[in-house]
């Protein structure tokens, strides 16, 4: 089993910061990539960073320049860095990682999800 912890989500005013982690663990022989995705109320959810084993990252067209996704092997942690908020930023963030477990298979996880309020 794997879990996905996610922490630092919050309510920020719109121009503001905010640092989102997700720490994976459990039985986890390796990991091929991890991402944040989004889901605002009444809308689907939505990639917003994906960053690769290789460390090639990809970002939404509506937070390339504002968000940075990066990762720390060492402790199977990703970060994401918000910059810039804006109240359309407003969501659940969701981090997912694609897992290569200790008994070999390669599924997806997701973590309980944060909430991230920016208000106007």
């Amino acid at each position: 089993q794997v879990q996905l912890v996610e922490s630092g989500g919050g309510l920020v005013q719109a121009g503001g910061s905010l640092r989102l982690s997700c720490a994976a663990s459990g039985s986890i022989y390796s990991i091929n990539g991890m991402g944040w995705y989004r889901q605002a109320p009444g809308a689907q959810r939505e990639l917003v960073a994906f960053i690769a084993k290789s460390g090639s990252t990809n970002y939404a067209d509506s937070v390339k320049g504002r968000f940075t996704i990066s990762e720390d092997n060492a402790k199977n942690t990703v970060y994401l860095q918000m910059d810039s908020l804006k109240p359309e930023d407003t969501a659940v963030y969701y981090c997912n990682a694609n897992v290569r477990t200790v008994a070999g298979a390669s599924l997806h996880y997701w973590g309980q999800g944060t909430q991230v309020t920016v208000s106007s």
